[in-house]
């Protein structure tokens, strides 16, 4: 879930005309998968999309071009068809919300009463009801998650902590508050989605951790470090988009307004970071405890799964529209970015 800020970059130098995207390809570790189930799924879920959210055109094209079911796939390649449609249906619902909150919305109590609708439809996904389109989406795909027994309060627990940073994220914008560093990426690594989406794999996997494993340090290190890869890689390859909306929503932004950096040197520290979150995972994968046999083979999986989310959300990113449009693949290859003009305010 990519968010944004509304508030304007100053600077007295000239604006690049755009950056060099960092390699991140030549020498990232982990293999890619893609699931097998990947095509009739995200047909499957493009058309839920468009028909739960009432999608017409140009709309309904720009969100099928957001590929959510690929996405699902690259990040869930070992699910079930039925586990993977759940999965896809929820990343194509965030991806309507985060632009329903950041472009449609900028009323920190229209975020507050979202939050409450959809934890109220998560809660009892059968008996609540309402007309909120939003919150009739999460009753969908919350209520499929429902039927195979997974227990969902770690998933409720984590999309709570997505809504109330949302919330702060939309108050923010509309009072022009920037964040500095620090506090940026508290606030992303609730806002970014990730814990939610780690919250799923346990889903698809059919394993449910024990508190005490879930709660362990290093189990938290390594999800903390896959979250940061995946948001802090996904801030490079959204700066563009949303610096032309005028978004400092963006640790891009965040570096060349806090630490005084330009475009090119926030962009690569911003990779330098990244890149530290996955020798930062490795050193803690090799300080995993042993819990007993059971338990460690759902670990084994667990921290699989994290790995997946970081190859395949890199992946995902250069085969949707959602941040290069048609260029994806000339950007992936020659990593040149052209700075998109400013939209007007």
């Amino acid at each position: 879930m990519a968010p944004t800020t509304t508030s304007s970059i100053t600077c007295s130098d000239p604006e690049p005309a755009g950056f060099i995207l960092p390699d991140f390809f030549s020498d990232f570790p982990y293999p890619f998968r893609l699931n097998a189930h990947c095509y009739p799924v995200s047909s499957a879920s493009g058309e839920w999309l468009s028909n739960e959210a009432h999608l017409v055109e140009p709309e309904k094209s720009k969100y099928m071009s957001l590929r959510a079911g690929y996405f699902a796939s690259s990040v869930y390649p070992d699910a079930d068809a039925f586990c993977l449609k759940v999965c896809a249906d929820f990343l194509g619902w965030s991806f309507k919300l985060d632009d329903w909150l950041e472009i449609d919305r900028s009323d920190v109590g229209d975020a507050w009463g979202v939050r409450d609708c959809c934890m109220s439809a998560y809660r009892d996904p059968t008996n609540f009801q309402t007309e909120r389109y939003s919150a009739k989406m999460c009753k969908s795909y919350f209520g499929r998650f429902m039927e195979t027994g997974s227990r969902p309060d770690r998933f409720i627990h984590t999309m709570d902590l997505w809504f109330i940073s949302a919330a702060k994220e939309v108050d923010n914008r509309a009072k022009g508050v920037v964040n500095d560093v620090e506090s940026y990426i508290d606030l992303r690594r609730d806002l970014s989605g990730c814990k939610s989406c780690f919250a799923l794999i346990e889903f698809v996997s059919n394993i449910y951790l024990p508190d005490d494993v879930v709660s362990h340090p290093v189990i938290m290190a390594l999800e903390e470090s896959a979250n940061d890869f995946v948001s802090w890689s996904n801030d490079i390859f959204s700066y563009n988009m949303e610096q032309s909306h005028h978004s400092t929503h963006n640790l891009v932004a965040v570096l060349m307004i806090d630490k005084g950096l330009d475009l090119q040197g926030a962009v690569d520290h911003c990779a330098q970071l990244s890149k530290s979150a996955i020798q930062r995972f490795e050193e803690n994968r090799a300080l995993l405890p042993s819990w007993g046999e059971e338990v460690d083979r759902q670990v084994a999986i667990y921290v699989q799964g994290l790995q997946n989310w970081m190859a395949g959300s890199l992946n995902w990113s250069f085969e949707t529209a959602r941040y290069f449009g048609k260029d994806a693949q000339t950007v992936k290859r020659d990593r040149n970015v052209k700075l998109l003009p400013k939209k007007p305010l």
